[in-house]
């Protein structure tokens, strides 16, 4: 097993709610770096450390049997992922910014109420 960062250990301590919180904050400032269309440079880190924080969020979401949640916040990380993919194409193009903006402010709102719900269990 690889042995976790000291900064996953650290994100690790706070609860499934604060982390997801966390996550938001960056949703909110990569929203804002969409919607400004300015400084790819500054959201690339904020992308790739958030998928950091679904991926550390994730297993303790399955463990609490939040499976359908879980599984909504591995599509948000198929995004950011389909996102550095085309990373230079999306910053070119006006409309697919702005497509960006839009799924990166319907995220935020889901992972805010995701974060301030309690866990849904898994119904026989």
């Amino acid at each position: 097993m690889i042995e976790p960062t000291l900064e996953q250990q650290i994100f690790m301590q706070d609860d499934v709610s604060t982390r997801l919180h966390r996550l938001a904050n960056h949703l909110s400032q990569i929203y804002s770096l969409w919607a400004g269309g300015s400084s790819k440079d500054l959201m690339l880190p904020l992308v790739k450390e958030s998928r950091y924080f679904i991926e550390w969020t994730v297993p303790d979401m399955v463990e609490a049997q939040d499976i359908d949640r879980a599984c909504e916040l591995v599509d948000l990380v198929r995004l950011m992922t389909n996102w550095l993919f085309d990373w230079d194409n999306i910053w070119s193009d006006t409309e697919q910014m702005r497509l960006a903006a839009s799924q990166t402010q319907n995220w935020l709102h889901r992972v805010t109420e995701i974060a301030d719900t309690q866990p849904e269990s898994l119904s026989a």
